[in-house]
């Protein structure tokens, strides 16, 4: 197995803005159990820091994320974890996404999400677990009802169903208007307009910031946030028991492990 780092961690602009950078390039930045804990590491580095004041989380290579890692060294045996019982497949799949998902966005200063390429299901659970989404008008968003289910929080109800039913990818651009993404830019464009929003965003107070996150993550938590997540978990875990295969072989002989409604949206175009 690889000792390259999966994640980089930088601070910029005299250390007022840290990058966490996802670096498992030759694997589309798949979001393995080792690379969410390496993401968390990174994120707890750049809030103790005092001298940051906004943290930026983008992919390294031509994608944000392509989501769950399916089949790189670091899942190993996926046919064996298939085969656990019930319990050990819930508490693993708690372990992976909604806790720190929900620790993710928690993080006391303001979070940046900067998108581009690929931000495929598990992608756009993390990239939701932030603040703000920032994307290149050109990315490739593909949501579901999946373990993190915010999709209705990011989107609201009528067009998360209208999303979803349909099962198709969306770009950076439709992305902003239907309100999942914030701002959006042209690719070469985009570092340079987030790392300038994000020095707007330094010059204020850093408590202020932190009570203004906390009063908005507040209010949405007495409408039922976290209680919805945790309970779309359940569902979702449901859902994963039935006989319904979801992955697939490549034809071509690659090995390359594929997620069967990923290709079906693929084939749906914009």
């Amino acid at each position: 197995m690889s000792d390259e780092p999966r994640v980089h961690y930088e601070t910029r602009e005299d250390g007022q803005i840290g990058v966490v950078s996802m670096a498992r390039v030759r694997y589309r930045n798949a979001l393995s159990p080792q690379m969410m804990r390496d993401i968390e590491s990174a994120l707890a580095e750049a809030n103790a820091d005092p001298d940051v004041r906004v943290i930026i989380l983008r992919g390294e290579g031509p994608s944000f994320s392509a989501g769950h890692d399916l089949g790189s060294p670091d899942v190993g045996d996926r046919e064996l974890a298939n085969q656990a019982k019930m319990a050990e497949k819930y508490n693993a799949n708690r372990a992976l996404d909604p806790d720190p998902l929900l620790r993710f966005r928690a993080v006391p200063k303001p979070t940046i999400a900067m998108v581009h390429g690929h931000c495929i299901y598990a992608a756009w659970m993390l990239a939701s677990a932030m603040d703000l989404v920032f994307a290149a008008d050109d990315a490739q968003f593909l949501a579901t009802n999946f373990q993190y289910f915010s999709v209705p929080w990011d989107l609201g109800a009528r067009r998360a169903k209208h999303l979803l039913f349909e099962n198709r990818f969306i770009t950076g651009a439709e992305a902003h208007e239907l309100g999942f993404v914030q701002a959006v830019y042209p690719p070469d464009q985009l570092e340079a307009e987030t790392i300038a929003y994000a020095l707007r965003v330094a010059e204020m107070d850093p408590f202020q910031l932190q009570m203004i996150k906390h009063s908005i993550n507040q209010m949405q938590e007495i409408q039922g946030y976290t209680a919805h997540i945790m309970s779309s978990h359940s569902d979702r875990m449901v859902r994963g028991a039935n006989e319904i295969p979801v992955t697939g072989e490549q034809t071509e002989g690659s090995g390359r492990r594929l997620y069967l409604n990923v290709e079906r949206a693929r084939s749906r175009g914009q």
